[in-house]
């Protein structure tokens, strides 16, 4: 892999980039404090903007290692503010894999929006990075979570049974991916 870190990415609607400190009042209110949005994730709801500034102080560090990558979603029709994130959550050198995590404000549900940043990103992945195997998965009782996936030509490996855990306890996990040489 070539590591070259969060860089900013563009689509027809939406500008990816990278955190800023003035981004916690819209990750609180568009998606973080939502417990319907973080239903099926491994962390639990926002309980304040301060929390939300203190996560994103810690992302903040990491943009100086080549090897993060974490992006702000951004309708630029909606100017400045986040919608949601994306993520490379897990990585393994050793095989060129970087498995991506995602979510969105529930306002922005079902507009393709999440597929969009997702196919960006794997874009930029292949492209630029020269990663081999591009993986997520899902809650099975999330299935738009996977509508995402295949939607980006991400191919359904398997579901390992009580391999995972979120916000609903021990679950199920649903296991996508997309290789270099299939795209």
């Amino acid at each position: 892999m070539k590591h070259c870190g969060t860089r900013v990415l563009e689509t027809d609607r939406l500008i990816l980039r990278r955190y800023e400190i003035g981004d916690a009042a819209a990750m609180y209110k568009n998606w973080a404090s939502d417990s319907e949005v973080t239903k099926y994730l491994m962390w639990q709801p926002h309980s304040s903007v301060t929390v939300s500034h203190s996560i994103i102080k810690e992302w903040l560090n990491e943009y100086s290692n080549d090897n993060y990558y974490h992006w702000a979603i951004l309708l630029k029709e909606n100017g400045n503010e986040p919608i949601g994130d994306i993520a490379v959550v897990h990585m393994n050198e050793e095989v060129s894999m970087m498995h991506i995590g995602y979510c969105i404000g529930r306002n922005w549900w079902h507009q393709g929006i999440t597929s969009e940043a997702l196919n960006a990103v794997i874009d930029y992945l292949f492209d630029v990075v020269d990663v081999n195997r591009i993986e997520s998965r899902h809650d099975p009782r999330n299935p738009n979570s996977g509508g995402v996936m295949k939607k980006c030509g991400m191919k359904y490996e398997g579901t390992l049974r009580s391999s995972d855990w979120n916000n609903q306890g021990i679950c199920d996990a649903c296991y996508y991916a997309l290789l270099k040489s299939e795209r």
